[in-house]
């Protein structure tokens, strides 16, 4: 099976979104982490720092989910060069590497999604018991 460049071209679109997003996840955790550092350095509690401890785990997922985003728009691109000039081969190789790299930066952000989750739990938490 042969691919046209207007195949990868297809991806252009989503990888900008979902680099957008991840932007965003990483805008609002770093909000997130000033106002507890905040919390932090006046009460010091223990749900602070369970919270902390998150937000350091999502933080790191975040920056995996970014360069694998930033590699799979580099391969799509190099997908797109070889489609170009004919190097069908290494186009189809470039575009599925591309797919991979983008499949699995969103099974990183389904995992971030389950630790957001976990979060908002420890929260939950912390007011049931008050």
């Amino acid at each position: 099976m042969k691919i046209s460049m207007t195949t990868p071209a297809l991806l252009f679109p989503a990888i900008s979104l979902f680099m957008l997003a991840f932007t965003n996840r990483f805008l609002s955790l770093g909000g997130r982490i000033r106002a507890l550092h905040d919390q932090y350095k006046s009460d010091g509690g223990e749900s602070v720092r369970k919270q902390i401890e998150n937000l350091r785990r999502r933080v790191h997922m975040i920056r995996r989910m970014q360069g694998l985003g930033v590699l799979s728009m580099l391969t799509c691109i190099l997908s797109m060069v070889c489609l170009f000039e004919d190097w069908y081969m290494a186009g189809q190789v470039s575009f599925g590497l591309s797919l991979a790299f983008l499949m699995t930066s969103l099974f990183i952000s389904f995992l971030e999604i389950r630790i957001s989750v976990h979060a908002l739990d420890i929260l939950l938490e912390d007011m049931e018991r008050e």
